[in-house]
């Protein structure tokens, strides 16, 4: 049966593979990539087209050297955010450079729609932009408004829609999960506007997949750098399926940035699925920490562990005499996307998988990653079909480079000193309102904002009225963070201390990655891993990073543990999970019971402004 064709315009940033993937999970619809300069001709025999959002700014006319004539098609098309403001300027509307929105919104329908069926009369969207629609041209009308906090303006034309010529836009993101609804608005638009229909399932995926494998890997073998994620654990099942036991060998790296007791269970995990006689293992724990050695910003430590894995990996195959192979990872969408592996997207961050060295051997065909257009949630399904063990495929995500991203280095320096003095009083006043006290720390750590990589600092909040041991006003404290990111500039993440009150001062402490800080690292994070088995909550929390800061809060040159327990699906966005105070509060004993510890933290951040790993 020929598929029905959504075609998805990628105009950068991380969204246009999220949307097509939408289309196919939510409406069972085949979508495909095009770009924004691509001929009409590209979109011959697609029913309908969506425009994905961008970091351009709409309002500054960057990236409007599109194809306009995409317009003049005979079908339907929704833009999201970016799209949505390109739709409403092509057609007369005003598009501004203001009233910008970060996280949760709730969206206001004006009427019944089509694209809102089943859905309403509010609804809880996901906002991140900085341009916004004031005004829309002829045959345009708002169906719906949205407001962003209890005290905030209600900002006009969140949707729009023009039935006549069947152009519609809305300013939010449906294809992160974060709106709630949004899968349901993408089938509609795709099934109820478009027409299409629903052909697509992950049978069909997993026959399509076995044949591509077999196709690029022909005579060869594959050698698999299997880390025990969920990732790789599900790439090596399917090249199982794909080519059988015999033509793969796994490598699993001790690169010493693992949690507690990691590799030992990766390894028993491999040869309880039958792997054990094609499974290599070598503890490389020296060979990392010398090419961390004297490293502080994100990008070098990745890199450079990126880099180590390959050396580490080609040394390992000559000594095991593996030849003709072809590298097999288990890369996921997320891990391109954010390394900036679409023409218009950032780079958040680079990936272990992505540094150069492996783009180049991607290039000369060494390279195979079956995984490569899915999310976790994707990958996961398709492990269940492949018959892995439900706890072997709902581990808390682990990156690739483990515990070196989640433990800060600094040289001592003061930074932004004066930069943060002088943004502390627009700090305080901003959370004054939802009686906290606030201050901005002298970090930094990766976030993201409108599609676009920040290096900034983050907030560190108190909550006087909670110290008598009551649960956290969680909804004021968000609310409060995304006040703070929208007044004051600078800031891309928000933090709840716990127990205590705000220090006077903090100062930041000369660190480097070292084994005794891994190992103090390892401890902080086995206590919160352990808290959320005990309280039953591992399986709620999608992932629950834990991060050591050199930052000295106490006057002891004691360091900040700050834990980040998140929901999500596909790593595209992020919520903060809300811990019961029980569990927090055995966590902040625990861990401050460890000598070298000052204080806990919380990450309240969403995803955007703050990216799940802090580098």
């Amino acid at each position: 049966m020929k598929h029905d064709v959504i075609a998805v315009i990628d105009f950068g940033g991380q969204y246009a593979h999220l949307i097509a993937t939408k289309v196919r999970r939510a409406a069972k619809v085949l979508a495909e990539i095009r770009q924004p300069e691509d001929p009409v001709s590209a979109f011959a025999g697609c029913k309908g087209v969506i425009m994905s959002g961008s970091p351009s700014l709409a309002s500054f006319g960057e990236d409007s050297d599109w194809n306009k004539a995409i317009l003049d098609l005979d079908v339907p098309i929704l833009g999201f955010c970016f799209g949505h403001q390109e739709i409403a300027k092509h057609y007369g509307g005003t598009v501004i450079h203001g009233r910008q929105e970060w996280g949760r919104a709730d969206l206001h329908l004006t009427e019944e729609h089509p694209l809102f069926k089943g859905l309403g009369p509010v609804e809880t969207v996901w906002m991140s932009h900085f341009d916004s629609v004031t005004a829309v041209g002829p045959g345009f009308r708002e169906l719906g408004w949205s407001v962003l906090g209890a005290n905030a303006e209600p900002h006009r034309f969140a949707a729009i829609a023009d039935d006549t010529r069947r152009r519609y836009g809305f300013q939010y993101h449906p294809e992160v999960d974060d709106s709630v609804h949004g899968d349901e608005m993408i089938a509609n638009f795709v099934l109820e506007i478009c027409g299409c229909r629903p052909t697509w399932t992950m049978e069909r995926y997993v026959e399509e997949q076995v044949e591509k494998i077999r196709a690029q890997v022909g005579d060869r073998s594959v050698f698999l750098l299997a880390s025990g994620g969920v990732d790789s654990t599900v790439a090596a099942r399917l090249f199982v399926e794909a080519l059988g036991p015999e033509r793969l060998e796994l490598l699993h790296v001790d690169n010493g940035l693992m949690r507690k007791d990691e590799s030992r269970l990766v390894v028993e995990m491999f040869r309880d699925m039958g792997l054990g006689e094609h499974l290599h293992f070598i503890d490389a724990t020296d060979t990392f920490l010398a090419s961390l050695a004297g490293k502080i910003e994100p990008e070098a430590k990745r890199r450079a562990i990126g880099d180590t894995f390959i050396s580490v990996f080609e040394s390992e195959a000559r000594r095991l005499g593996i030849t003709g192979h072809l590298l097999g990872q288990g890369t996921i969408y997320p891990d391109t996307i954010e390394t900036g592996g679409t023409k218009r997207a950032d780079t958040i961050k680079t990936h272990h998988n992505r540094v150069p060295i492996i783009e180049e051997m991607i290039k000369a065909g060494k390279v195979i990653e079956p995984l490569a257009d899915l999310y976790k949630v994707e990958v996961r399904e398709l492990g269940e079909k492949l018959g892995i063990p439900h706890d072997m495929i709902w581990r808390h995500p682990f990156p690739g480079p483990g515990l070196g991203v989640r433990l800060l280095c600094s040289d001592g320096s003061a930074g932004d000193a004066d930069a943060l003095g002088k943004i502390t009083p627009a700090v305080q006043a901003a959370a004054a309102p939802y009686g906290l006290q606030a201050m901005p720390l002298p970090i930094r750590s990766v976030g993201v904002k409108a599609d676009l990589r920040t290096y900034e600092h983050p907030v560190l909040l108190h909550a006087p009225a909670a110290t008598d041991g009551g649960e956290y006003d969680w909804d004021a404290l968000a609310e409060a963070s995304g006040t703070i990111f929208k007044t004051v500039g600078g800031l891309n993440r928000s933090l709840l201390l716990l127990g205590e009150g705000l220090p006077k001062q903090c100062r930041t402490l000369a660190a480097q990655m070292t084994r005794d800080r891994l190992e103090l690292l390892r401890e902080c994070d086995d206590i919160m891993m352990s808290a959320l088995r005990r309280h039953g909550l591992y399986d709620q929390v999608w992932q629950c990073p834990t991060v050591l800061v050199p930052l000295e809060v106490d006057g002891r040159g004691r360091e900040l543990c700050i834990v980040r327990p998140i929901l999500s699906e596909r790593a595209m966005t992020a919520t903060a999970a809300r811990l019961p105070r029980r569990l927090l509060d055995e966590v902040r004993a625990q861990t401050i019971a460890l000598t070298e510890i000052s204080a806990v933290a919380y990450d309240l951040t969403s995803k955007p402004p703050g990216t799940i790993e802090w580098e």
